[in-house]
């Protein structure tokens, strides 16, 4: 068996697991954690928890240590000079006539590695940009181009839910969204209920699409004409709470009837 915690970073709402080895933590103390961006500091946010899956063993990284108070002051200085590598990168962008929105940047803890986060239309050369902050700061850079999605994992916001961004909480992938999604949960087509904060689709609009299909397997297409006891007519609409749906009759009026489900699927 594994031990594994969940570890939070400053300015994110999302949970990120690591491996324990050998280390007793407890929940709220700050640890050095490795990561695909080098060793960066965070606080445990979960109580340890027992695992046998190999998969995620072999996935997760290990918690380094246990952070020092030279490592919390290091934090700290790193930060503040983010701020001013943030701002540094926006005027020298400005002057080499990029068209960057700048999202936030960061330093790894042992300053090995300056990573910004910025949001374009267009594809952007800046190989200029990245020697004249290199120069300045002494460290490689990493500028990642991201979506608007990721945009808003990195930011954050609250849903028209109500809730907190499911992007910056949980979500470690974007899953694939279709407007068929919408179309299957009888949502009306108005990107202003649709769409996210992002201005794409809804995540959310996956959670349940694959009960809706379900239940709607045995219903007759809407716009089928179809005969049931005697009346003819064609199907204009589902009730799938309700195990209903309409059918226009010839005559334009309209009839509710209970959908009678296959057998095999009761």
């Amino acid at each position: 068996m594994s031990k594994v915690v969940g570890v939070k970073f400053k300015n994110s709402n999302r949970i990120f697991y690591f491996l324990l080895d050998d280390i007793d933590v407890k929940k709220g103390e700050k640890v050095i954690v490795d990561t695909e961006r080098g060793l960066q500091l965070g606080i445990i946010t979960t109580n340890e928890i027992d695992t046998s899956n190999e998969k995620i063993e072999k996935v997760l990284k290990k918690i380094v240590r246990l952070a020092t108070i030279d490592d919390i002051n290091r934090q700290e200085e790193n930060e503040k000079t983010a701020v001013e590598a943030l701002e540094n990168a926006k005027k020298i962008a400005k002057k080499l006539n990029l068209n960057m929105n700048f999202i936030d940047c960061n330093f790894t803890l042992d300053k090995n590695q300056l990573i910004y986060n910025f949001v374009s239309d267009e594809r952007v050369d800046f190989r200029e940009l990245a020697k004249k902050l290199a120069s300045i700061y002494k460290t490689r850079i990493e500028l990642r181009q991201i979506g608007v999605r990721d945009k808003a994992k990195e930011i954050g916001g609250i849903g028209p839910c109500g809730r907190q961004l499911c992007c910056n909480c949980f979500l470690n992938d974007f899953n694939s969204v279709s407007i068929n999604m919408a179309k299957n949960q009888y949502l009306a087509l108005n990107p202003t209920k649709i769409n996210g904060i992002c201005g794409r689709l809804l995540c959310c609009l996956k959670y349940e699409d694959d009960n809706y299909l379900e239940m709607k397997k045995d219903f007759p297409p809407i716009g089928a004409k179809i005969k049931v006891d005697g009346i003819e007519g064609k199907v204009i609409s589902h009730n799938l709470f309700k195990n209903t749906y309409i059918l226009e009759k010839k005559d334009k009026t309209t009839i509710e009837l209970e959908n009678k489900r296959n057998d095999s699927n009761k």
